[in-house]
């Protein structure tokens, strides 16, 4: 399989972290921070070349000039996320851009004020929610409402998701789900969820975290009314990369919403003139705040340009051929020691698999890292791992499953 696979030769691109004995690791932990892309060092090199070589005059005389370095990344942002140019940019941090949505877009009233989220969505986005719905006066104990699986499931199902949505509707100001739950790996119907939410006169939102650069997105088809992401997972672009933000352009001149602002979201015909008065840009730039850090930038750009070589598309039919290929082999281990929660189909998850290992499973976990086999755990009982088709192979998917069923004996 690896010698048929036309995108065997993108791992090449990767720096892949070795064993104690010089070997590759076993890198299944895509999903949580994506491998360094071997250009990235050159792309930074070139920039600190530049603030060496310009201090101050980089902003104009670099060789790529700083101040609108940020849109080198716009196509390739827009195509990885189904988005127009102007509806994305890249800023901020994934919770930054989420507080930054929720002050625009969620707007309550007293009749209509609650958020719907998933069960177990990613801990600082609830964070950010429960903060969100003090600040406005309400209590997250009442006005955060939850989907939840039926009893003994994982995954909720798209018909209880749009259920609810149409029974509690009119009290719901605001959808945010993740677009593929952190935990479970379960993939939600975001054009089904956003189709839902509209009906009923919801705002719409998603949580991009686990699925940008894992799934097709078509968000401006789609039509939510925002989207946020973070760009070092699949995406590539190193601890603590900047994130990313998708505004349907319906709202590419909406001045009347209320937004936080900088300066660097003002229209930039003017923006030297340093006035005191704010006028955004049109389009997502719009809720930019402060200049970009172009060194983060700079080895995001070198994982974006791979990603614009490969292809989504492709990148899609290897990740869902390799994700088969691993539970069809873990299914053969068949144990009751261990059962796999992520959703079966593959429309319905992305790379990542989420398996449930009740007992002693984070020693398992910390077993196969000490072999080199590295995946992550999430408390209480779920090992995550995801082979990423841009630099995982079928040989590691192999190999992986021979190490699990050998530390699960």
């Amino acid at each position: 399989m690896d010698a048929r696979d036309p995108l065997a030769h993108f791992r090449d691109r990767f720096l892949i972290p070795k064993t104690k004995t010089g070997d590759d690791c076993i890198y299944l932990c895509g999903h949580s921070l994506g491998l360094q892309p071997k250009t990235a060092r050159s792309y930074l090199e070139q920039e600190l070349r530049d603030w060496a070589q310009f201090g101050v005059e980089g902003h104009f005389h670099a060789r790529n000039p700083w101040v609108p370095y940020h849109r080198l990344l716009t196509q390739q942002t827009a195509t990885l996320v189904g988005a127009h140019p102007a509806e994305v940019v890249v800023m901020n941090s994934l919770t930054v851009n989420l507080h930054l949505m929720m002050t625009s877009f969620y707007r309550p009233t007293s009749e209509r004020h609650k958020i719907l989220v998933e069960r177990g969505a990613f801990p600082s986005d609830q964070y950010a929610m429960k903060s969100q719905l003090r600040f406005h006066g309400f209590d997250p104990g009442t006005s955060l409402l939850e989907l939840t699986p039926r009893e003994g499931e994982s995954c909720m199902r798209d018909e209880d998701i749009e259920s609810l949505i149409e029974r509690e509707g009119d009290s719901i100001a605001l959808i945010l789900i993740g677009g593929i739950n952190y935990v479970t790996g379960q993939a939600f119907d975001m054009a089904g969820i956003t189709k839902a939410g509209q009906r009923k006169g919801c705002v719409v939102g998603f949580d991009l975290a686990h699925a940008a650069g894992n799934i097709p997105l078509h968000l401006h088809d789609w039509g939510p009314d925002f989207a946020v992401w973070c760009n070092y997972k699949y995406l590539n672009g190193g601890p603590g990369c900047v994130g990313g933000c998708f505004v349907h352009e319906r709202h590419e001149s909406a001045w009347q919403l209320p937004r936080f602002a900088g300066w660097w979201g003002h229209d930039e015909t003017t923006r030297f003139q340093m006035g005191p008065d704010f006028q955004a840009m049109v389009g997502a730039e719009g809720w930019q705040l402060s200049n970009p850090p172009i060194l983060a930038l700079a080895a995001l750009r070198a994982s974006l340009e791979i990603f614009s070589e490969a292809g989504l598309e492709r990148l899609r039919d290897k990740s869902a051929s390799l994700t088969g290929y691993m539970e069809a082999l873990l299914r053969e281990q068949a144990s009751p020691k261990f059962f796999i929660i992520t959703p079966l189909e593959e429309e319905r998850r992305g790379a990542q698999l989420s398996i449930r290992l009740p007992g002693s499973g984070r020693e398992l976990c910390d077993q196969l890292a000490s072999a080199g086999v590295i995946g992550d755990w999430r408390e209480p009982d779920t090992f995550r791992v995801a082979a990423v088709p841009l630099y995982n192979s079928y040989q590691d998917v192999y190999s992986f499953v021979q190490h699990f069923s050998a530390a699960l004996s």
